[in-house]
């Protein structure tokens, strides 16, 4: 069962209600879930690598600490923001001001920014860490049986 969209996130605490969070793809629904949303957002930056690493580290902060609680929405949670920074990262290293597409819907020409990439680099690490823990994975695996 993929994210559902349908619900009403401007009413749904997930930390209350966990039995309504759906893993989903990639990042989606990271800007969507509260409490997480408000308590990760905050601290989502990538504009130089050395933003990107505070960010990126204060993120994964924020996941230890959801970890150390059992808190595996959170953990998700923060799982999302760190591929989220890899992956703006990377959108804003292959095209100048982050636009893939032109007014027409053609693809912009890449223009590597190496700045980017580097922030991107930052993210991709701590996301990697992140998707491969152990304990992230157990239940992951333990909150899809329970809840699809």
């Amino acid at each position: 069962m993929g994210f559902d969209y349908s619900i009403d996130f401007e009413k749904i605490d997930f930390r209350k209600q966990p039995e309504l969070y759906r893993v989903g793809r990639g990042e989606q629904g990271v800007l969507l879930v509260e409490p997480y949303k408000s308590e990760i957002l905050p601290h989502w930056r990538f504009k130089t690598p050395a933003i990107a690493k505070e960010s990126a580290e204060k993120i994964y902060q924020i996941y230890l600490t959801y970890k150390e609680d059992g808190d595996f929405i959170g953990m998700d949670m923060a799982r999302k923001f760190l591929q989220m920074g890899y992956t703006r990262s990377r959108r804003y290293a292959n095209y100048k001001g982050g636009k893939k597409y032109d007014n027409d819907g053609e693809i912009n020409e890449r223009e590597i920014d190496e700045e980017k990439a580097r922030s991107a680099e930052i993210f991709e690490k701590k996301w990697i860490v992140v998707r491969e823990d152990e304990d992230y994975l157990a239940l992951k695996k333990a909150h899809q049986k329970n809840y699809g």
